[in-house]
């Protein structure tokens, strides 16, 4: 029961964030007739380097954004390819807490490979004509070689700003204040956060040899990094309210908008299309992996071969969840793995990030998960040739 609860209290917070985001995104886009984001879909590299920043932020939330941006198809795919590898998901506020002066590098090595690997992604897939793309179209949201599954935004010239036209409060716009209103609640009280109790117990005890050590630095380490938390303006809980702020804003252009622009743009093509999809996956991947690692313990698979870690590392990291990716930061900072390991798991994996992707687009979702490997293989075995 304990284990359903969280999973669904994620899943609600995964699915309310990108939900919200969407609409901001939409609400920008329209009121600014396109001026906002015009710039950005106009330069690949531009939107690379924006992807990588924002996959640089330590937890989700970044990750949340740059989907949004995909399926909006203002973002190109190598934009989303180098914010997963950017992102290190929840386990960037571990690596702060535990290893501060590696964490900085880390970071900064993981968004230099992002921002290469996503200006190569895009290189290539310039080159490629697509099945089922019309080049037309996508040449004027500027990813002409992108096929998304994911959500178009309309032009905004067509409609004009959403402050014009009639207003009245039906069901639908009463639905989404409602529903606006107690998510706000819930974020800025932090009923959504996440819960990493279930993951702290199960990386504690790391190996035989070292689990006293093991389990003295962690517990150590942990309460460093809930006391940085309280003044760590990147902390889960300071996003959550950063976002609450967010959502407040959505919230007043659901008051003020016109019937046409939040019937249409916001409850037709994106609570209608998006969010029953969003949460559905977000909830059935968690439950399983919930599930399944009740039963799998990732702890015997460590061994002594750095190599081997480091296989185990990139296929562990196609798992959408922050959780079992914490085992190598924390091996790394009891001195058990070396540092290829941990940067071939920070390449691979993107914690709760990538959740939204398998609903929207299946098909990205795989193929940037296959270049993450592939980097993350690269990447931690040539690393080893320096540590």
């Amino acid at each position: 029961m304990h284990l359903f609860i969280d999973i669904l209290r994620n899943s609600i917070l995964i699915t309310g964030l990108v939900v919200v985001m969407m609409m901001m995104i939409e609400s920008l886009n329209i009121e600014s007739k396109g001026l906002i984001f015009k710039g950005l879909r106009k330069t690949k590299t531009g939107q690379v380097i924006f992807g990588a920043l924002l996959g640089s932020i330590p937890g989700c939330m970044g990750g949340f954004a740059t989907v949004s941006l995909y399926t909006h198809r203002m973002f190109s795919f190598g934009a989303l390819v180098a914010m997963m590898i950017a992102s290190s998901g929840d386990e960037a506020f571990v690596m702060l807490a535990m290893i501060p002066e590696k964490a900085l590098l880390i970071f900064s090595i993981l968004f230099v490979v992002a921002v290469a690997t996503g200006i190569i992604t895009d290189l290539i897939r310039d080159r490629i004509h697509v099945r089922h793309c019309d080049k037309e179209d996508h040449s004027e949201c500027g990813q002409e070689s992108d096929c998304t599954e994911g959500y178009a935004i309309h032009q905004p010239e067509q409609y004009g700003s959403h402050e014009s036209g009639r207003r009245h409060y039906g069901w639908k716009r009463i639905s989404m204040l409602v529903g606006l209103a107690i998510f706000i609640t819930a974020l800025g009280s932090g009923k959504l956060g996440h819960d990493h109790s279930a993951h702290d117990g199960h990386l504690s005890e790391c190996t035989h040899e070292h689990s006293e050590e093991c389990t003295h630095n962690h517990h150590e380490h942990l309460q460093q990094h809930s006391n940085q938390l309280t003044f760590n303006l990147l902390s889960e809980e300071w996003m959550n309210v950063m976002f609450a702020g967010l959502s407040i804003l959505v919230l007043v252009v659901l008051i003020f908008a016109s019937d046409h622009f939040v019937e249409e743009h916001l409850w037709n093509h994106i609570v209608r299309k998006h969010l029953l999809t969003i949460f559905g996956w977000t909830f059935g991947v968690l439950l399983i992996v919930g599930i399944g690692l009740k039963y799998v313990d990732i702890d015997e698979w460590i061994s002594g071969n750095t190599a081997l870690m480091i296989v185990l590392a990139t296929l562990i990291g196609i798992i959408p969840e922050s959780g079992p990716h914490m085992i190598f930061v924390t091996l790394y900072a009891a001195g058990i793995v070396p540092l290829p390991v941990l940067l071939a798991s920070s390449i691979s994996q993107d914690g709760h990030a990538s959740l939204p992707l398998i609903a929207e687009s299946r098909k990205s979702f795989f193929w940037a998960k296959v270049i993450n490997c592939i980097v993350a293989l690269i990447v931690g075995f040539g690393s080893m040739l320096i540590w």
